[in-house]
């Protein structure tokens, strides 16, 4: 039987939990939202999924197990997400490997 992932999650006081968010202009991101209802999400120290490689997946993967080193994820910035076409919740696995992944060219 598979063993379930834990769901990252972040101090209550802030109210923010680290996602996944893909836009209608194809973009993939990932970062810390306090909402995430609505067309337009704000997200924290936000990274952008520039190229993912075949082995995470697709971007289910991204949010399950985190970008491999094969893949170019963007530095962090605070950012304004809009045309949102999903929210998916990362492990706390995925988000340390967001969180580590360094931008390369």
């Amino acid at each position: 039987m598979a063993t379930k992932k834990k769901i990252a999650t972040t101090k209550k006081t802030t109210g923010e939990r680290y996602v996944l968010v893909t836009t209608a202009h194809r973009g993939v991101f990932a970062g810390f939202a306090k909402e995430t209802d609505g067309d337009v999400i704000k997200l924290r120290a936000g990274r952008l999924c520039v190229y993912w490689s075949r082995d995470v997946k697709g971007f289910m993967g991204l949010a399950a197990n985190g970008p491999s080193a094969s893949c170019r994820i963007g530095p962090p910035a605070d950012i304004e997400l809009r045309s949102i076409t999903s929210v998916v919740a990362v492990t706390d696995e995925a988000k340390a490997r967001w969180e580590a992944a360094p931008w390369s060219s």
